[in-house]
């Protein structure tokens, strides 16, 4: 794409939505506004808290702490893109709200940069999926948190909605099947099913990786469902959407692998479908929530059976 903002900036703020501002809008209000409020509701925030927001983005979970933290209340915004820390460090100055702010460029996996037992919350929307070794970033959420601290994250658990034979982007396209297929090889090379971090875990493992870094209070809700519709979307702006900062739009993918031919009929099958809805759509979205224990009182060393002290 050559230079300018990587490519997480380019899909959180662009290429999501397909470069539609205002379909951009309505899937804030729809959809990322409610998961947003959900998982602040989870983290029981204080006014005083200091909040890691791990894989900040956009700062979407980050501005909604702030909004909710009292005048003590301070937010650290981590995240492996400067593009995006630097965008919201923009956005904290023109709110006024920089003074309340930090900013650290760290992996989830390894918060460099961020002391332990320095945090009252850690929050995380959608990272674990891009992050191979999970129960890793789950032990550094254990240990920059201080005693008593708590986590609250959301993830899709993709691998519950698996592809159904004969679909492509919930649409049925039996009729075109093999051109459908070639453009799906080339997701897959990008992504492989089933070893890709998005792919490689579910809900259980979430609850294993919490435990096994200590959290002694774990909660998990699942929320799964399937739609007979998908939203009309216009064609244009479904050639420029892709699904994830690791793809390529679907544009450029179909015109990578498809002949001009091939892409004409896959066009004028997969077209109307996707205008009109006809569509299914499938979610499971997992929200964890876990709490570090407070340290206990110390147990005193038993006596030498031989009479040592």
């Amino acid at each position: 794409m050559g230079d300018g903002p990587d490519r997480w900036h380019r899909w959180l703020l662009d290429v999501r939505f397909g470069g539609d501002t205002a379909y951009r809008q309505q899937d804030l209000i729809e959809f990322l506004y409610p998961i947003r409020d959900t998982l602040l509701d989870k983290a029981r925030l204080l006014p005083d808290d200091t909040l890691l927001d791990v894989g900040a983005g956009d700062g979407l979970i980050a501005f909604g702490a702030l909004e909710r933290l009292g005048p003590l209340g301070h937010v650290i915004f981590s995240d492996i893109s400067q593009d995006l820390l630097d965008h919201c460090r923009v956005t904290a100055t023109a709110e006024g709200l920089l003074d309340r702010c930090s900013f650290i460029r760290a992996s989830a996996d390894h918060l460099a940069g961020v002391p332990d037992a320095s945090a009252d919350v850690v929050t995380t929307r959608s990272v674990l999926i891009y992050v191979k070794d999970k129960a890793a970033a789950v032990r550094e959420f254990y240990r920059v948190l201080k005693p008593g601290g708590r986590v609250s994250l959301f993830e899709p658990i993709n691998v519950l909605m698996s592809r159904e034979p004969g679909r492509f982007f919930g649409y049925d396209v039996r009729p075109v099947m093999g051109l459908a297929a070639k453009v799906q090889a080339l997701y897959d090379s990008i992504q492989p099913p089933g070893t890709d971090p998005m792919t490689d875990f579910d809900d259980r493992d979430l609850v294993r990786h919490a435990h096994d870094a200590g959290f002694p209070a774990i909660d998990l809700e699942l929320r799964v469902s399937v739609k007979a519709a998908r939203q009309p979307v216009p064609w244009e702006r479904f050639l420029r959407m892709s699904g994830n900062p690791l793809m390529p739009p679907f544009g450029e993918a179909m015109n990578s692998t498809l002949s001009t031919q091939e892409a004409a009929e896959l066009t004028g099958y997969l077209r109307p479908l996707v205008e009109s809805g006809a569509g299914q759509e499938r979610r499971a979205l997992a929200y964890l929530t876990a709490v570090k224990g407070q340290p206990g009182p110390a147990v005193p060393r038993p006596r030498d059976e031989a009479g040592g002290g």
